[in-house]
């Protein structure tokens, strides 16, 4: 089934809500700051903007596509509906209690997440299922009934349901589900076993939780949006970015809204995947940067890293260990506060640090003139001169470098240095932040992050990028065109996709091929009925990831393996894709210990046409350029005086060398006197280390 024609990709961030409108006749984007009251309205302005340049009337738009951050922030700020928990005796505290780890070892005054659902409104059933699924305590119908008339007088606006071995037989959460809709028809209820059947109560139980305490305000949200479009004459159906990097209906997102949870940066994640597989780069560091947070993906063979939990609501942000723990498909990553509106300060011991809180959309930086006084990030690029303050956001937001340079003074003072050199060290410190925080997440992944190639975007992203490869040792970066709205972009590239989760433990020495099928066919079915309702005769493809570990360990990794039907002949071949994967991962493998399988995942997508190859061009002639500025180069330490080039006149073959400029409405890149930039087919900018090409 093709892709209608005209088609639309909104992704709303913390500063900017960007729009991606594709036609027949190419792509043109949108940037609006974030409207905190009504996102809504933003994305809709936002739409008009693209719609406008396009030419195009509201009502021939044929599909929208929508990334949202509503979740997150949810969660972070404790913005959800009034919820029950409902779980089995004796585990009314588990999310209370969390894990026996402890994040920052030394600090007396470690302050740890609040559990969505305070005490009071915990509440346990005396029923017991095994790991196996036996009924090991039988659940009594009249203490159903009690306590679904007791949460239906209690005046809650959510359920989450999380019994102790649900996802190995969820007869007794149906059970109660059940009695909740007769005793409060209409109450949101959240099963873990539909939600998150996985074995591990925490996440588990977290995940449950957290679905449910977001869900009345995510189908609300949904809801006015779609009415918002329709009023507008946008009667396209609507579909929603899943934080695995994929796309499920509005009815999904709002029965299951604890998979958006990353839903915006997934996106960023496939729009850079589109351009690796492109231009044959096997390995990739993913650098999106935007106005509140940085986030940095790996991408091997086309594919970003994927995993099964994610952490959020850090108490400590940024710090791993420090936030809820959930058990939903995510596209991994690395995200810190490292984004143009994070805020600069200087702490106790005298030292430069940047974020992680940001200005926002609202007040936004200083220079911003909406009336933020904090210094920022983008203060100081504008200061450097790395920003012009009459074209920022294709002249929409003109900047005030006065405001910048008075912001960026209590710096100045606290360190007694000039304005100027306060913007280079706030500038160093958040390049050092992101670049630690990459090196960090290709150790932990066993990589070599000077083999990488970077693909960078988001509005921040560019400007940083070759200082960013300069700290790395990466001589290659690309900036795809639309960079300045690549997750927007992202959206309208992503395949409809969905993935099915069961807990199912054995050891390899006692695999049950019989029990893994039935597991197996049942997953298919289940992910295929949600791809089915947006994908529509689309052709799909499987992925099967199974979570393995040795006997003793306390976590697994996940090892792919062929979706078929297995027999016991089978299990010499699990056993040796566990051993290549730990390898992988951790160089060895360890002998004389017995493998076991905790959980299973089955993702149904699908397929989308392989993105046209391009050949790489390292050199041509000389782009057009326009004037010349001076812009501060943090590796030589001084300004040098800089080319500006339209990101227009770098046509294939076009090469500028650094130091220069390339500007656009979007973003603006800056290549350093250490690099050249070459055009290429498909409106790629191609960053070179010059070294390479002398």
């Amino acid at each position: 089934m093709p892709l209608p024609d005209i088609r639309v990709g909104v992704d709303i961030g913390g500063t900017f809500t960007d729009v991606a409108l594709q036609t027949p006749a190419g792509l043109s984007t949108g940037k609006v700051l974030t409207d905190y009251a009504e996102p809504e309205r933003a994305i809709l302005a936002a739409i008009e903007v693209a719609a406008g340049q396009a030419g195009v009337a509201l009502g021939e738009i044929a599909q929208v596509i929508h990334g949202t951050t509503l979740v997150t922030n949810a969660l972070i700020q404790r913005r959800g509906a009034r919820t029950a928990f409902i779980t089995t005796e004796g585990f009314r505290d588990v999310i209370e209690m969390r894990s026996e780890n402890r994040f920052e070892q030394y600090d007396l005054n470690l302050e740890l997440p609040r559990p969505l659902v305070p005490r009071k409104d915990r509440f346990t059933l005396n029923e017991r299922m095994g790991p196996t699924g036996e009924v090991l305590l039988a659940l009594e119908e009249a203490e159903v009934r009690a306590m679904a008339d007791r949460i239906a007088g209690g005046g809650y606006e959510a359920v989450a349901i999380g019994l102790m071995h649900a996802y190995a037989n969820d007869a007794h959460e149906r059970a109660m589900a059940r009695a909740l809709s007769e005793a409060a028809p209409g109450l949101p209820i959240s099963l873990s076993s539909v939600i998150s059947p996985q074995m591990r109560e925490l996440q588990r139980f977290n995940t449950v939780v957290a679905n449910a305490y977001v869900q009345p305000q995510v189908a609300g949200y949904l809801s006015r949006l779609v009415e918002r479009l329709r009023g507008a004459g946008i009667a396209a159906p609507v579909f929603l970015m899943h934080s695995g990097g994929g796309l499920i209906t509005v009815e999904t997102a709002a029965q299951q809204p604890v998979r958006l949870l990353e839903s915006g940066p997934a996106g960023g994640a496939i729009y850079a995947a589109d351009y690796a597989r492109a231009h044959g780069l096997d390995k990739v560091l993913s650098f999106d940067m935007g106005g509140t947070t940085a986030k940095i993906c790996l991408i091997e063979d086309g594919t970003p890293k994927t995993a099964n939990t994610f952490e959020v609501a850090r108490t400590y942000r940024f710090k791993k260990g420090s936030g809820m723990t959930v058990s939903t498909p995510v596209v991994e990553m690395v995200e810190i506060g490292a984004g143009g509106g994070s805020i600069a300060s200087v702490d106790q011991m005298g030292r430069i640090q940047v974020g992680p809180q940001s200005a926002g959309s609202e007040p936004g930086p200083a220079c911003y003139q909406r009336g933020g006084t904090e210094p920022t990030v983008t203060d100081a690029n504008l200061l450097l001169g790395r920003l012009d303050p009459e074209t920022f956001a294709g002249g929409a937001i003109p900047l005030s470098t006065d405001k910048a340079e008075t912001a960026l003074q209590t710096i100045a003072a606290a360190e007694a240095i000039t304005s100027p050199e306060a913007a280079f060290g706030v500038t160093e410190m958040v390049d050092e932040n992101m670049a630690n925080a990459a090196r960090v997440h290709t150790v932990e992944n066993g990589r070599d992050i000077e083999q990488f190639t970077m693909i960078a975007f988001g509005g921040g992203a560019p400007l940083h990028a070759c200082r960013q490869c300069e700290k790395l040792g990466i001589d290659l970066a690309l900036i795809p065109p639309g960079a300045g709205v690549g997750s927007a972009i992202g959206f309208l590239r992503a395949p409809f996709s969905y993935e099915a989760t069961r807990g199912l433990f054995q050891t390899l020495d006692g695999f049950d091929p019989a029990a893994v099928n039935a597991a197996l066919e049942g997953m298919e079915a289940e992910a295929r009925t949600f791809v089915e309702a947006g994908a529509r005769g689309e052709r799909t493809a499987e992925k099967l990831i199974a979570y393995m570990r040795y006997k003793g360990q306390g976590w697994e990794i996940p090892v792919p393996l062929p979706h078929k039907r297995f027999d016991g002949a089978d299990v010499p071949d699990i056993r040796d894709a566990f051993e290549t994967a730990y390898r992988t991962l951790f160089g060895r493998i360890i002998e004389g210990l017995q493998p076991e399988i905790t959980n299973w995942s089955l993702t149904v997508a699908t397929v989308l046409p392989d993105p046209v190859g391009v050949t790489r061009i390292d050199s041509g002639s000389p782009a057009a350029a326009g004037r010349t500025r001076r812009f501060f180069d943090a590796a030589l330490r001084c300004d040098v005086e800089a080319v500006e080039v339209e990101r227009t006149a770098m046509v294939p073959g076009a090469v500028i060398d650094g130091p220069a400029i390339i500007v656009e409405p979007e973003t603006s890149t800056i290549v350093t006197s250490a690099y050249r930039a070459v055009g290429q087919a498909d409106g790629c900018l191609l960053l070179l280390r010059k070294e390479i090409v002398s």
